[in-house]
């Protein structure tokens, strides 16, 4: 970083907003992280079910981590800046000054989080229409998605925001927004998150459909009439204003952003894996799906041509992978499901202390509880009597279920360490086994898929990647570069930049494999049987509901 003498390299910053913190990374023309920072970001939760945050807060975060990565570098080896983001709706007035997305009026609580899922009676309605737009979505919409959420602010906050709004954004875009002064949107946020189609754009029937006429009869000015693909090059750069604030040059290319999970499917998909005897050498990008497992997990598979999933996002055209189509298949709870379950134990104080002494992080000493108890079995096949049904907050792929809740099955009395090594085990498997879920409906539709490719904060847990390669049976890919996300932000700037010619060729040289996690066929057996008893699991949980709704 400090050597002066070496010959100038090209240096690109990535910026990713997650859900409770931002983080920012120089990355170098080859891939490599070469600097990397981290602040958290503030979440409200007014009541169950409400998630929001601060636009305010999260852009003072952004140019808190950026200004850190940059420090000491020269400015004119810095060519781009990309961002991504969660895909949470940001509400500003016609000032672009942040309107209160709450009852009780604080403008400052202007984003309503992607997790957020205050819209359920809003999604209902607009399922109920069957539009065909719904049919790029699985065929059903997720509470998750922006038109709910409009509709939900029209309906309860229409004179304190819904006729004040002069702007609604995915927080992507506002970001570029920030950065440029230009309101333009991300194909990928549109296409994704608003029904917007990349061959016919807006469907006016649709919002006229679900009541929210409004937004057609200005053009579609609130929610964006210019779209831009990814890695695209946005207005003229850093805006003197942004570029003071983030401590980077006025001027310097700005990309068409990214939601979070694309941008880390970007930075892992595309990987050159020459020599790694993997299944998906020599074939097509269409033969891998990039899993990102953080709070959340998204599986992104690609076609050459649109591919209908039920319960599957998509098909979006170039929403992440320029002239590829993408399915996006996930899951809501996952790393936020595994907190749940272990902090919630009687057993956590005990782990805690114990973790502390030996100076491991708690999961790392779980792992190793877990080879201790094992005595001669395979630790998966400790859970033979216990079984989990993931969904805590719903299911979004491949059932498209809110209203589906957890379960475990083979409880005792036992209170102890034991215990919550073993039902943390058997929450690892249970998301596993809901990405074999996934992945069956994707291969059902016409997707041909035998290579995973990782990246995440959970990736970064062995239990967990093994436990994916094990159960799906298919070799897991992890990335050089454990902050994939990052890499695939900063290949946005690098496009930008204009020092790649595309984005696929930025992804080959920029996107690097670490490690390969081959699973264990010998266990195949044991695996399939626990697949038998999650589907059942589902089966008894409408039954029982049958039962008592009849």
């Amino acid at each position: 970083m400090n050597s002066k003498k070496q010959a100038p390299v090209k240096y690109y910053v990535g910026i990713d907003v997650g859900s409770a913190s931002v983080r920012a990374a120089l990355v170098d023309e080859f891939g490599a992280v070469v600097a990397h920072a981290d602040q958290p970001i503030q979440i409200w939760e007014p009541q169950p079910d409400h998630y929001e945050q601060s636009s305010a807060d999260i852009w003072a975060a952004c140019c808190s981590v950026t200004k850190k990565v940059v420090c000491g570098v020269d400015a004119s080896w810095i060519r781009g800046v990309g961002f991504d983001a969660t895909c949470s709706l940001v509400v500003v007035d016609k000032q672009f000054q942040p309107l209160a997305v709450n009852c009780e009026g604080q403008n400052y609580r202007n984003v309503i989080m992607w997790m957020d899922h205050r819209a359920v009676s809003q999604v209902e309605r607009i399922n109920a229409t069957q539009h065909r737009v719904l049919s790029y979505v699985g065929g059903v919409m997720s509470v998750e998605m922006q038109p709910p959420k409009l509709l939900w602010i029209k309906e309860n906050l229409k004179e304190s925001c819904w006729e004040k709004a002069g702007y609604f954004f995915d927080l992507p875009d506002f970001l570029s927004w920030k950065a440029t002064g230009v309101t333009a949107r991300s194909l990928c946020t549109v296409v994704c998150k608003w029904t917007y189609t990349s061959d016919g754009g807006w469907d006016d029937s649709f919002w006229k459909m679900i009541g929210l006429e409004d937004l057609v009869k200005d053009k579609y000015e609130k929610i964006g009439n210019h779209v831009l693909s990814p890695g695209e090059s946005v207005g003229n750069g850093l805006t003197p204003e942004a570029a003071k604030d983030l401590g980077l040059p006025e001027g310097i290319a700005v990309a068409a952003s990214l939601i979070d999970a694309h941008a880390g499917g970007l930075g892992v998909i595309g990987a050159d894996v020459k020599g790694h005897n993997l299944p998906c050498e020599n074939q097509p990008i269409t033969s891998r799906v990039a899993m990102i497992c953080g709070t959340s997990s998204c599986h992104m598979g690609v076609s050459e041509t649109p591919i209908f999933v039920p319960g599957v996002w998509g098909p979006y055209f170039s929403a992440m992978v320029p002239g590829l189509w993408l399915n996006e298949g996930g899951q809501s709870a996952t790393g936020k499901l595994i907190d749940h379950v272990v902090r919630g134990h009687v057993a956590f104080p005990e782990l805690q202390s114990k973790a502390a002494t030996s100076a491991h992080s708690i999961y790392t000493y779980l792992n190793s509880h877990l080879d201790l108890i094992k005595k001669s079995l395979p630790v998966g096949f400790l859970t033979v009597d216990l079984h989990v049904w993931p969904d805590f907050h719903g299911n979004r792929s491949p059932l498209t279920d809110l209203t589906l809740k957890g379960m475990v099955v083979g409880l005792t009395l036992s209170r102890g360490l034991d215990e919550l090594a073993l039902i943390y085990l058997a929450t690892i498997q249970a998301i596993a086994l809901g990405t074999r879920h996934i992945l069956e409906a994707m291969e059902a539709a016409g997707h041909h898929i035998n290579t995973l490719f990782l990246c995440g904060g959970l990736s970064k847990n062995p239990l967990f990647v093994q436990m994916h390669a094990d159960i799906t049976g298919k070799p897991v890919v992890l990335s050089k570069e454990v902050e994939s996300v990052l890499v695939g932000a900063a290949i946005l700037g690098a496009c930008a930049s204009g020092d790649f010619a595309s984005i696929q060729e930025a992804m080959a040289k920029m996107g690097k494999i670490g490690r390969v996690v081959q699973p264990n066929h010998e266990h195949k057996r044991f695996y399939d049987k626990k697949y038998e008893v999650f589907l059942k699991l589902v089966e008894h949980q409408r039954e029982y509901r049958s039962i008592m709704n009849s």
